[in-house]
């Protein structure tokens, strides 16, 4: 079975891609697959080039703009080559931070108060008490994230400063923990929580080497952590997504548990790199990398 992997991208996340796929390369190859790596630049031509003659599937191990946010999909839609996690219109609404925040909330699950507003208006005023966030609307891996802080005069600087576009997501900051849960089709894995070596997890948190700590299973009350994995496959399934994901909480736990957990996102194309989530959740659950990949190919098609 010939299997492409599309890897590199042109997102702020290509490096996180380019580790995902030299990974994913690897482990495929050592189950058998006849693997052709293709690293996806900006030109979508030569792309569509390299898969011809057409591919059995496409593992995509591409993040970001343009990878997980329904265009390549799309694409691969309509070459009719089957490739691996969501389809258009999960991956679409899921990188829409706006859009999968009306969706989760009309699933009944815990999302954070707040909404969507002008950059421009953030020059002036708090648009909420603080400490608050703001997120731009299409980006992953903590891309472009602030936190306003109680006396903390960046408000304004972050604004004139902003290239995600006009407006942003504006939420409250919820204290507490950081939580992620992997689903693999019908089933949630296990919580993590990701305990940060800085103050804030962000991009260098997440990819560098001792950047975070994994607490896996999360050591949280258990009552928590059955809700977790219930809101994990609810917000899976709400969205549509199929194969693979992963779930982002916060965990407020100041006041006592078992706490209130809000639910931050869901990743359909959760990283694959040395220092990712999903593979060290599928480890403890007895699925190793080159098994995982393996079951995400078995689980390719065409997701139109």
């Amino acid at each position: 079975m010939r299997v492409a992997v599309l890897y590199g991208g042109i997102s702020a996340e290509r490096e996180v891609s380019l580790s995902s796929g030299r990974q994913v390369i690897a482990a495929l190859k050592s189950c058998g697959y006849e693997v052709t790596p293709i690293e996806v630049g900006p030109d979508l031509r030569a792309t569509i080039d390299a898969l011809t003659p057409a591919p059995d599937a496409v593992f995509n191990a591409l993040h970001g703009r343009f990878g997980e946010d329904g265009a390549v999909q799309g694409v691969l839609d309509w070459l009719n080559i089957p490739y691996t996690h969501s389809g258009i219109r999960a991956s679409s609404v899921a990188m829409d931070k706006a859009a999968s925040k009306l969706v989760f909330a009309a699933a009944g699950l815990p999302v954070a108060a707040g909404g969507v507003m002008k950059v421009a208006d953030l020059i002036h005023n708090d648009p909420l008490p603080v400490p608050y966030v703001i997120k731009p609307l299409n980006e992953g891996s903590s891309v472009g994230v602030e936190i306003i802080r109680q006396g903390d005069n960046r408000r304004a600087a972050v604004a004139k400063a902003w290239s995600f576009g006009k407006v942003a997501m504006v939420e409250e900051f919820v204290p507490g923990r950081e939580l992620t849960v992997g689903v693999l089709g019908n089933r949630a894995l296990l919580v993590t929580e990701i305990v940060a070596s800085q103050a804030f997890y962000d991009y260098e948190s997440k990819y560098a080497e001792g950047g975070s700590r994994h607490v896996i299973p999360a050591e949280i009350h258990p009552k928590a952590t059955a809700e977790a994995m219930r809101i994990a496959l609810a917000a899976h399934d709400a969205l549509g997504c199929q194969g693979a994901s992963r779930a982002d909480f916060r965990y407020d736990d100041t006041h006592g548990e078992p706490g209130r957990l809000v639910l931050l996102e869901v990743n359909t194309q959760p990283g694959l790199t040395p220092t990712s989530l999903l593979p060290e959740q599928a480890a403890l659950c007895g699925i190793d990398f080159p098994a995982l990949c393996r079951w995400m190919v078995e689980n390719a098609a065409c997701r139109a």
